[in-house]
């Protein structure tokens, strides 16, 4: 290592510096702790101690001043200088063409992802808080566990990807530091599009620490192929995430023709056909008025039977023919 008369001066006035403080910290450090003590003798050791530092601490300042002020005139009086030879170069190069870029490429599109890298509530889902406890900002969770079941609040089998057909998958984590009734939020997103499949937002119901979960239960046609993940907020603040993946297509909803049956409903239009009860105002209409005429009419056949021709319709002539039998009670009189 080369090390000329200036380095070592300098480097030396830094280490002297460095001594002076030391030896101050620790002159300080033992009077003070001296008198502490209630030996005298022990008392008297470390003061005596502690004095010395301090005077070594001035000792050390002063050659400080001197290495920093009259250290490298008083060294090159005994060790002159030498001249240093400067190296020219002779053939400088110098760049004969530059290449300057006549077309510059602005890009069109700018891919802006759909969820940030600071994970954010949505303002649809944050107009549903209900919540008025504030909540803790020293609440903390563990990193989540994903299975297809869970017993006791714990992952049965807890893997990072799931092969269709998948019903349901469950989040498991543990917690610490919740106020209960403060806002929690579990939102699901499929990352491929950016695609938000489940989401659950309520006041907490658990205790101040222990285990919880989040479940997430689509329809099975949801669980596409590629990769998902999980986001906990308390409040709005973004505790911890999560992610998983998918593999396999999911089965097709096979229920769709179900709905087609629905135009079967319609034939309830049968009801209308109570508009024939319509008709029940016909009886009325046929209530034969002129009947009542004809008791009066009736009466007098068996002093005048041959009157009733005379005033009786032909409609009613038949009704006549039936009147004949009152004839008959005119036996009794003979016999009388």
């Amino acid at each position: 290592m080369n090390l000329d008369i200036h380095t070592g001066i300098v480097t030396a006035f830094w280490l002297s510096l460095l001594g002076v403080f030391i030896s101050l910290v620790l002159g300080v450090r033992f009077i003070h702790a001296g008198r502490r003590l209630l030996y005298f003798r022990k008392r008297r050791e470390l003061i005596v101690q502690g004095w010395r530092l301090l005077l070594t601490a001035i000792g050390l300042g002063m050659a400080s001043f001197f290495l920093g002020r009259y250290a490298e005139p008083a060294v090159y009086q005994f060790f002159p200088p030498s001249p240093t030879i400067t190296t020219t170069s002779t053939i400088t190069l110098t760049p004969t063409i530059t290449l300057t870029p006549t077309i510059s490429l602005t890009p069109t599109i700018t891919d802006t992802p759909a969820v940030t890298n600071t994970p954010q509530v949505p303002a649809l889902i944050e107009t549903q808080f209900t919540s008025l406890v504030t909540p803790n900002p020293d609440s903390v969770f563990s990193p989540l566990q994903f299975s297809l079941k869970i017993k006791d609040v714990q992952p049965v089998n807890p893997a990072t990807e799931f092969s269709n057909p998948i019903v349901g998958i469950y989040g498991t984590f543990g917690y610490n530091n919740m106020l209960p009734g403060s806002q929690w939020t579990a939102l699901w997103y499929r990352v491929n599009d950016s695609t938000l499949i489940c989401y659950e937002t309520k006041p907490w119901d658990g205790s101040t620490g222990g285990y919880g979960f989040t479940e997430c239960f689509p329809s099975s046609d949801q669980w596409l192929p590629g990769e998902y993940e999980v986001q906990i907020f308390v409040g709005k603040t973004w505790v911890v995430s999560g992610r998983f993946t998918v593999i396999g297509q999911p089965p097709k909803p096979s229920a769709t023709p179900i709905p087609t049956r629905t135009p079967t409903v319609t034939f309830t239009a049968s009801p209308s056909r109570t508009v024939t009860s319509s008709a029940t105002p016909a009886p009325p209409t046929q209530t034969p008025s002129p009947r009542p005429s004809l008791t009066p009419s009736y009466s007098p056949p068996p002093t005048n039977t041959p009157s009733p021709t005379l005033t009786a319709s032909p409609s009613w002539t038949p009704t006549q023919t039936f009147t004949r039998r009152p004839t008959d009670t005119r036996w009794p009189t003979p016999t009388y």
